[in-house]
């Protein structure tokens, strides 16, 4: 990070001067990124947990919060790019136009939000 101290007046340059100061011994009170990965290497070894039973793989993501179950990782849902989902036979039908239909999936088409917002419900449009 750069900062042009050029166009700053004097009172900027006496809070950044703070600032800097005081990040610095925030800086300065912190141990050594190595004694602390080994402190708390440590102390995985002492209760018997290892990290990746903990947070899963090193450096694949950022730390879990420690109240998930590491037994049950949550998992992302796969891409569908590149794949097709298959036909779905239509659920809905427009009493208007019997050849709009609509499968219950995605977003509901402009008739059947026109329907339901003069009050009928989506059950009406049920193909039997």
């Amino acid at each position: 990070m750069s900062v042009n101290i050029e166009g700053l007046s004097s009172q900027q340059l006496a809070e950044l001067i703070a600032l800097a100061s005081k990040r610095k011994k925030i800086l300065a009170k912190r141990k050594p990124a190595a004694q602390v990965k080994a402190a708390v290497a440590k102390f995985l070894k002492n209760t018997g947990w290892t990290f990746e039973e903990l947070y899963g793989k090193a450096g694949a993501r950022a730390a879990a919060p420690a109240a998930k179950s590491p037994a049950a990782p949550k998992k992302g849902r796969k891409s569908t790019k590149g794949r097709s989902l298959g036909k779905v036979a239509p659920k809905y039908r427009n009493p208007a136009n019997p050849k709009e239909t609509w499968t219950g999936r995605g977003r509901q088409p402009r008739w059947m939000a026109a329907e339901t917002a003069k009050g009928k419900k989506q059950e009406d449009f049920l193909i039997k």
